[in-house]
């Protein structure tokens, strides 16, 4: 069976790298997915869930903005932000979600609104993507 290279890449790290089935990706316009020899695209990503899927088991991770290439065998996305679900700190996640909510109650420059909203999305994003697979 035919496999696709997923690279997930953040500005600090290589986050994951493995062979998969298929993935599933958080598009700009809905949900996409993505199987081995998809016609090649390139796209936007935004807030939510990428789910790796592999010999029957699922890889979630939370991601933010960013962008995707997929060509027939490869999928790199390049992000803001991801986090595999194993690997988040739901407590840590909602301290920071109310930090940024009380911080959007202040008086703030358009340039720290922006930053202090994406770090709202950010922890909003993987709290959902936790407490989805917690269930």
């Amino acid at each position: 069976m035919a496999t696709l290279k997923l690279e997930i890449v953040t500005p600090e790290a290589k986050v994951y790298s493995a062979d998969v089935d298929m993935v599933t990706l958080p598009g700009v316009e809905g949900e996409m997915g993505i199987f081995p020899m998809h016609i090649p695209l390139m796209t936007q990503i935004t807030h939510g869930e990428i789910i790796a899927r592999k010999g029957g088991e699922e890889f979630p991770l939370a991601v933010g903005e960013g962008f995707v290439q997929v060509t027939g065998d490869r999928v790199a996305v390049l992000t803001d932000m991801a986090i595999k679900a194993d690997d988040i700190d739901e407590q840590k996640a909602e301290e920071a979600r109310k930090r940024a909510e009380a911080r959007l109650a202040e008086k703030l420059t358009e340039e720290e609104h922006a930053s202090v909203q994406a770090a709202l999305l950010h922890s909003l994003t993987q709290l959902n993507v936790k407490r989805r697979r917690r269930q």
